[in-house]
């Protein structure tokens, strides 16, 4: 049988369909498979977004401004308006401020958050949201585990006591240290602790061996110390800093002290992206 021009078009289109079809599946099977930690380049502030193998959608802070949302629309199908848990690290502008329009605009199945109170607006306007929206708010505890499913957890590790109504003018040593575990992959999340909290974990022999390291307060010299990383020895240090940031960070006794890792700064990589199957990590 001879096909004419238009049959073997058709053909061959049908073929495409099948192929792409096959290729799409495969994909996702393997796609399963992957927990993926993505660090936003949110200028000069912290934003990490964490997707479970089951499509559950996690999101530490939001950085300092409005730049978060770009960055969650691209992150998720542009019909999604689901994120199942949001953590605080802190309420400091630089982690807290983008998050007040994420939570106005996106529906949050819980807020994970420390209890400290800044009498700033920002502030005020996050919790009133949460209120009128009726999100449901956890503070963290010493030894708490979130349990995502999938044998993937995080572990808070700090802080040691309840904060809950508590004020500081400075909340950075106030943040929430937490390791997020996936099988034989740890990534540990520091907020901007400095290293006298750095040092009070290594005191209280907090297990801190890690694969990644999100480096505390954007590389500042006041974290990082030579100490704190013997007990991480991670492989790979994240940096979220803006690029040519005022502050100099990252400081460059940090970066001597990140020697024996590869470090990888928001600043000049834009967005990190992290993929694993519990066993190999995946880098883009």
């Amino acid at each position: 049988m001879v096909l004419s021009t238009k049959n073997k078009i058709i053909l061959l289109i049908i073929l495409f369909i099948i192929t792409a079809i096959v290729w799409v599946f495969v994909f996702t099977e393997q796609n399963k498979k992957f927990l993926k930690v993505k660090f936003f380049d949110v200028g000069q502030g912290d934003s990490i977004f964490i997707e479970t193998p089951d499509k559950k959608q996690i999101l530490i802070d939001g950085g300092p401004d409005l730049s978060i949302l770009e960055k969650i629309g691209r992150a998720m199908l542009f019909y999604d308006r689901y994120i199942d848990v949001i953590i605080l690290s802190h309420p400091e502008a630089d982690h807290l401020n983008g998050l007040v329009e994420v939570v106005k605009r996106y529906n949050v199945g819980a807020i994970i958050m420390t209890g400290v109170f800044r009498n700033t607006t920002q502030y005020r306007k996050f919790l009133d949201i949460i209120e009128n929206k009726k999100i449901s708010i956890y503070l963290v505890e010493l030894n708490g585990e979130i349990d995502f499913g999938n044998n993937i957890k995080m572990d808070i590790l700090y802080p040691f006591e309840s904060l809950k109504g508590k004020t500081f003018s400075d909340s950075n040593n106030t943040s929430i240290v937490a390791r997020l575990i996936y099988e034989n992959f740890e990534t540990l999340f520091t907020g901007d602790i400095e290293k006298s909290i750095e040092n009070k974990l290594i005191k209280a022999s907090v297990d801190l061996k890690s694969d990644i390291l999100k480096v505390a307060h954007h590389g500042s010299k006041t974290s990082t110390g030579e100490d704190f990383l013997k007990a991480v020895s991670a492989s790979v240090a994240v940096i979220q800093m803006g690029k040519n940031n005022r502050y100099g960070h990252p400081h460059s006794d940090v970066l001597e002290r990140l020697k024996d890792a590869l470090v990888l700064t928001t600043g000049d990589s834009g967005d990190i992206k992290i993929l694993t199957d519990g066993k190999n990590i995946f880098i883009k």
